[in-house]
C-alpha cells in the first residue's frame, strides 16, 4: 500500500500496520518542516502505530533543522507509546549524529550491505554536512585561533585581580561552566567568570522572566552579585569563552549560544540558527543585547548574520563589539 501526502510531498509505504516514511535527499528546513508535519498526521490517526520507520536511504545532507525535526517526532513518539526506528543512514547522516550524540539515543537499524556506522563514522569531520559557508573557512578558523589566544594572553593578565574580586565578594567558584548547544545541536560546556551567587541555576524558577519566547532576562536579577554586575557591564565575565573558541566550540563572532532547555522550545524553523558556531560576539551584541527582549528578534538577529556572512563581515562586527564594550550602556543584565 502506497499514499501520498501532497502537503509534505513525502511518500509513505505500509508493511502491515507499520508506516515507512521515504526521506528525501537533503533534509532541511523546508524538508524538515514536511518531515514533522508528515509524523504528526501519524500520530494523529485514529490508531497509532507502534512503530514508525523513517527511511534514509536517499538521504546525505542534513542540518539543524532537520535534526530539529527528528527530535521533535522522536519525542512526540514517546509520548504517544510509539518507536521511531531509523533505517539505511548514509554515512553522512550518521557523522552528524555522532557528532550531536544522536547516535545513543535514537534506534539505528542498518541493512546487511551496510557497515556498523555507530563505530566506522564516528569521528569523520570530512563527512559533516557545509550547513553554512563559515563552518568550512578556514581563515575564519585562522581567525578564531589568533584571536583566542591573544584573548587569553589578556585573560592570564587579569585572572588574579578578577579571581580576588570574585572570591572576595561571594567565596566559591571562580568560573561558571554551563551546557550549551554549538553547531547543529552539539553540546558543549561554556566558560565564564562567575558572575552570580553560587547557588543561581537552583533559584532560576524563583526569578521573573523579562523576555518573551525562548529565552531568560531580568534587569534586576537578584542573583548576580556586585562584582558580577561590573564583569557583566565590562563583559569581563565572558573573557574565559577564549578557550572555547580555541578549541572550535565557538567562534569569535557567530550566533547567540543558547541552553539545552531553550532549544526544547524551538520550533524546526529555529532550529536554523545553529546552523552556524556561536560566537562570543555578534548581531545581537552589537544592537543592543541587554535590551533584546523577544526571542523572535533574537532568530531575525542570527539569520541576519547567516544571511549577511563573510569574512569582512566577521571583522567589522569584531570592531564593533570592541568599541561597544566602552559603552556603559552595553553590558548584558
Amino acid at each position: 500500500m502506497v499514499s501520498q501526502n501532497p502537503e509534505a510531498d513525502f511518500r509513505v509505504t505500509y508493511m502491515g500496520e507499520i508506516p515507512s516514511i521515504h526521506l528525501p535527499l537533503r533534509l532541511s528546513v523546508l524538508e524538515a518542516v514536511a518531515f514533522k508535519t508528515t509524523c504528526q498526521q501519524l500520530f494523529e490517526a485514529d490508531t497509532i502505530p507502534s512503530e514508525i520507520i523513517i527511511d534514509f536511504s536517499q538521504t546525505t545532507f542534513i542540518d539543524s533543522s532537520g535534526i530539529g525535526a527528528l527530535i521533535s517526532n522522536m519525542k512526540v513518539a514517546r509520548q504517544k507509546g510509539s518507536n521511531l526506528v531509523l533505517r539505511s543512514v548514509n554515512p553522512q547522516v550518521m557523522a552528524v549524529f555522532a557528532l550531536t550524540s544522536l547516535d545513543q539515543v535514537l534506534t539505528i537499524e542498518q541493512t546487511p550491505s551496510k557497515p556498523n556506522l555507530r563505530e566506522t563514522y564516528h569521528h569523520k569531520d570530512h563527512q559533516l554536512p557545509i550547513t553554512h559557508p563559515s563552518v568550512r573557512s578556514w581563515v575564519k578558523r585562522l581567525i578564531d585561533i589568533v584571536g583566542a589566544l591573544v584573548g587569553l594572553g589578556i585573560t592570564t593578565i587579569l585572572f588574579i585581580p578578577i579571581a580576588l574580586a570574585i572570591t572576595i565578594n561571594d567565596p566559591g567558584p571562580i568560573f561558571f561552566g554551563q551546557i550549551r548547544c554549538g553547531w547543529i545541536g552539539k553540546r558543549f560546556r561554556i566558560w565564564k567568570f562567575r558572575s552570580m551567587c553560587v547557588n543561581a541555576e537552583a533559584m532560576k524558577a524563583q526569578i521573573q522572566n523579562q523576555a518573551s519566547g525562548a529565552i531568560f532576562k531580568n534587569d534586576n536579577d537578584p542573583r548576580i552579585t556586585k562584582v558580577g554586575r561590573f564583569l557583566r557591564k565590562t563583559s569581563l565575565d565572558e573573557l574565559p569563552q577564549f578557550w572555547n573558541v580555541l578549541r572550535g566550540e565557538m567562534s569569535l563572532v557567530g550566533t547567540r549560544p543558547p541552553t539545552p532547555d531553550e532549544v526544547d522550545r524551538y520550533e524546526v524553523p529555529q532550529w536554523q540558527r545553529l546552523n552556524v558556531k556561536p560566537g562570543m560576539t555578534g548581531e545581537w551584541q552589537v544592537n543592543g543585547r541587554s535590551s533584546v527582549r523577544d526571542f523572535e528578534d533574537v532568530i531575525r538577529l542570527d539569520l541576519k548574520y547567516q544571511e549577511n556572512w563573510s569574512l569582512m563581515y566577521d571583522l567589522k562586527l569584531i570592531l564593533k563589539t570592541i568599541a561597544i564594550v566602552f559603552n556603559k550602556n552595553s553590558g548584558a543584565v
